[in-house]
């Protein structure tokens, strides 16, 4: 299952309380203000780095851009709107509002 994550992790727990429900190898894809999890050196920056552990963790290149967010957390892979179809069409889809 594809888990999305639109919410900044500092305004909201959807962040938390996804990774309670991930199975090992659910994708985790952050969009929106959600890409702010994925920066690096944040507070969420170790739980980041749990998660990819056990599951690939994806954020929206052009959100980053939008945001000026550029460096990742180690090990955060970039996707276009091209490849968000493509892990869509991929998995069922869990979004976390």
């Amino acid at each position: 299952m594809l888990h999305t994550i639109n919410k900044s992790p500092f305004e909201n727990n959807t962040f938390e309380t996804c990774t309670r429900f991930l199975l090992p190898g659910d994708p985790v894809l952050f969009i929106e203000d959600g890409v702010y999890a994925v920066q690096s050196g944040n507070k969420f920056t170790h739980e980041i780095e749990r998660v990819l552990k056990t599951n690939p963790v994806f954020a929206l290149r052009p959100d980053l851009d939008a945001r000026g967010i550029g460096t990742l957390a180690e090990g955060v892979e970039t996707v276009d709107y091209e490849g968000f179809v493509g892990l869509v069409e991929e998995h069922q889809v869990n979004s976390w509002f």
